[in-house]
C-alpha cells in the first residue's frame, strides 16, 4: 500500500514487474526510479514467468503492490492454470483489488486488445512497439495519477471500427468444440442447428479470418491470437 511519511513527504510504493527479459525489467526499472525521485521512493519486485509471479502474488509474507507491470506473453505455469499476464492480472486483482495493472504486449489485432480491456479493464496497456523510455514515463505517471493510459496504437485500433470481428453464439459454440478436438459430424449434438449449418458456418469462419485453405487446427489458432477463443 502507498504510504506518505509524514517526516519527508515521500511516498513508498510497491511495484511488482513480471517479463521473461530481464534486460526489459531492468529499462522499466531504470525508468520508474528516475520518476520524480524526491517525492517518491519505490520498492520493486521481479519475476521472469507465469510460476515465480504466482508465488509471489500468493505467498502470504509479500507486500501489497500498488502497480503491477506484467508482460502478456510469458512461459506459463500450467498447474495452476496461469498461462499469461492476463491470468497473472486477475490472480493478482483478486489478492489485491487495489493494484494497478499496466499490461505491455506485442499483440496488435483489434480483437485482442478488445478482450483485454473487456476482461481485465487495465489501468494501462501499451503495445511494445510504442514504447520508448519517456513513453513509459509518461504512461507511469499517468497511471500513479489514477488515469488511464493507452499508447497509440492501441488507441488507433480503439478508434478504427474497420478490424472488428463479431461472430454469434453458434460460431463461438463451433470454434470451442474444434478446440475441444470435436469432430463436425458430432456437432449437432452439442450445437442446435444442423450438421450442414454447422459446416457453412466453419467455412465462413476460415473466410472471415482467412485460412480459407488451413485445417480446422489453423482455425483454432487464428481464432486464439485475435482473441475469439481462449
Amino acid at each position: 500500500m502507498t504510504i506518505e511519511s509524514a517526516a519527508t513527504t515521500t511516498v513508498k510504493s510497491n511495484i511488482l514487474i513480471v517479463d521473461d527479459h530481464p534486460f526489459i525489467i531492468q529499462g522499466y526499472k531504470n525508468a520508474i526510479t528516475r520518476y520524480k525521485p524526491n517525492k517518491y521512493e519505490f520498492f520493486i519486485t521481479e519475476a521472469k514467468d507465469c510460476e515465480s509471479a504466482y508465488n509471489v502474488i500468493t505467498n502470504p509474507d509479500s507486500v501489497v503492490f500498488d502497480i503491477a507491470f506484467l508482460d502478456i506473453s510469458m512461459p506459463p505455469y500450467e498447474d495452476k492454470a496461469i498461462y499469461s499476464g492476463e491470468d497473472l492480472a486477475k490472480l493478482i486483482l483478486e489478492f489485491m483489488p487495489n493494484c494497478k495493472i499496466i499490461l505491455l504486449t506485442m499483440f496488435t489485432e483489434f480483437l485482442k486488445i478488445k478482450t483485454i480491456i473487456k476482461n481485465i479493464n487495465p489501468h494501462g496497456l501499451v503495445i511494445k512497439n510504442d514504447l520508448t523510455f519517456d513513453e513509459l514515463l509518461f504512461a507511469f505517471d499517468k497511471v500513479i495519477k489514477n488515469e488511464t493510459y493507452y499508447s497509440q496504437s492501441v488507441i488507433k485500433m480503439l478508434e478504427s471500427q474497420e478490424h472488428s470481428i463479431e461472430i454469434d453464439l453458434f460460431d463461438k459454440q463451433i470454434l470451442f468444440h474444434l478446440s475441444k478436438g470435436t469432430k463436425a459430424k458430432d456437432m449437432p449434438q452439442y450445437i442446435p442447428i444442423s450438421l450442414n449449418a454447422i459446416e457453412v458456418r466453419k467455412l465462413n469462419l476460415k473466410e472471415l479470418l482467412k485460412v480459407v485453405e488451413g485445417s480446422d487446427v489453423d482455425l483454432v489458432r487464428e481464432a486464439r491470437n485475435i482473441g475469439l477463443l481462449f
